[in-house]
């Protein structure tokens, strides 16, 4: 795994923090000024994000002096910043094609990605109190640290928000928006895969090799990140009685890889749903469920320490059934009616049933292993409560046949 991708070297100045940092605040002032006149709402959330933690950073670490060293760019921070850059295309381009202004698209995916960075850091932080000392570990989002629903969740209120100033509607936006959404799944997850985090239980010993070979995590140098080693390495030490001195981690679930082919799976249904919708809403009703009910199954092999979990521990082997029936009771009462082919819409429904079933023969302890009991996770809970949500959101709005491109877009007063 390559947790940095490359360095880039600097020279070797020390700068006095406290005086760098307030001229940062300066420079976030004046581009605050300059897109207040020009009403750019990009620029001015730059801009005062700019003046904010430069004014924070300049109070804190006046006195203090930074020697500047190579630059280590981060596979993680590196792939988050081509998602954002690819989702930006995407909408964008959607967006146009669907009859939204270039410009309101434009703010609108700005202050939705900031939400959503802000949103994912946040449910990451509050699953996850005991690893941070203080501020500037909240704000370290180049190694991680992300919670994929939180980021979906406060993308939702930063659009919600915007657009409600505007007396726009949200469903036209979301429809257009949630194609960058998978894409953002297929390449951040591969950069969590390169990172090593958001790993999985470990493999059977009949696993294929080539499975293993994936789901190998090595033992990194000391002086390359902070700590020993890859998460999994560090946790299978401190958990699974591996060795110090071994060179890699047990061979496990490469669950990132598993997640990051929901998210091209759900971008190709996606795009050959886009010109069949037939109501405001539909495309960002499929992926909230669809990511929803993928969720919930790759949560059965994620077994890293920092996804949190809370309700009562049940035996996993009832627990999980139950909830996956439960999932196909909401797909039929909602999302299968936008199958047209009446037998098509059976064959879906009866699916689910069998792959709730499936997952009870999976999950059966061995004969002479006692029950395990589990808890779902945090994002086993919003998985399940938005795949409802949608499924009553979706049966209560119902296809509109005569919509047209144009109507999808208009403005809602109110």
């Amino acid at each position: 795994m390559h947790p940095v991708l490359f360095k880039i070297p600097l020279p070797a100045w020390s700068l006095p923090l406290g005086p760098t940092l307030f001229a940062l605040a300066g420079l976030g002032l004046f581009l605050s000024i300059i897109a207040q006149r020009r009403r750019a709402l990009d620029l001015l959330v730059i801009g005062l994000l700019a003046l904010v933690s430069g004014l924070v950073g300049g109070v804190l670490f006046r006195g203090q002096r930074y020697t500047l060293e190579s630059l280590p760019i981060y596979s993680y921070g590196a792939l988050l910043c081509a998602s954002l850059v690819v989702g930006w295309f995407l909408t964008l381009g959607l967006g146009v094609r669907n009859g939204l202004s270039r410009e309101l698209c434009a703010n609108c995916y700005f202050v939705t990605a900031i939400a959503a960075l802000l949103g994912a850091r946040l449910l990451y932080v509050l699953s996850n109190v005991h690893e941070f000392r203080d501020v500037w570990d909240v704000l370290a989002l180049r190694r991680g640290g992300l919670v994929a629903y939180g980021g979906f969740l406060g993308g939702f209120v930063g659009s919600w928000w915007y657009l409600r100033q505007r007396g726009l509607s949200l469903l036209p936006w979301a429809d257009v928006a949630v194609p960058s959404l998978a894409s953002g799944l297929l390449l951040t997850r591969i950069g969590c895969y390169l990172f090593g985090c958001d790993f999985g239980k470990p493999l059977p010993s009949n696993a294929p090799q080539w499975l293993r070979r994936l789901g190998t995590f090595p033992r990194w140098p000391s002086d390359l990140l902070d700590g020993a080693g890859s998460p999994a390495w560090l946790q299978h030490v401190d958990q699974r009685g591996l060795s110090v001195s071994a060179p890699t981690s047990l061979p496990v679930h490469p669950t990132e890889l598993y997640e990051s082919l929901a998210g091209a799976l759900l971008l190709l249904l996606l795009w050959r749903l886009w010109k069949a919708r037939r109501f405001a809403g539909e495309s960002f009703f499929a992926f909230t469920f669809g990511y929803g009910y993928l969720r919930f199954w790759l949560e059965l092999w994620r077994d890293d320490l920092e996804r949190g979990s809370f309700g009562p521990a049940l035996p996993e082997q009832l627990l999980m059934p139950a909830l996956l029936l439960l999932f196909a009771a909401a797909f039929a009462y909602g999302p299968a009616h936008g199958i047209a082919r009446l037998w098509l819409r059976r064959l879906a429904i009866a699916g689910g049933v069998l792959l709730a079933l499936g997952a009870y023969w999976l999950l059966r302890p061995g004969p002479d292993a006692a029950n395990v009991r589990a808890a779902l996770s945090t994002s086993q809970w919003i998985s399940l409560l938005s795949a409802l949500a949608v499924a009553i959101a979706w049966q209560r709005r119902g296809p509109d046949p005569g919509l047209s491109a144009l109507s999808v877009v208009e403005p809602t007063r109110g």
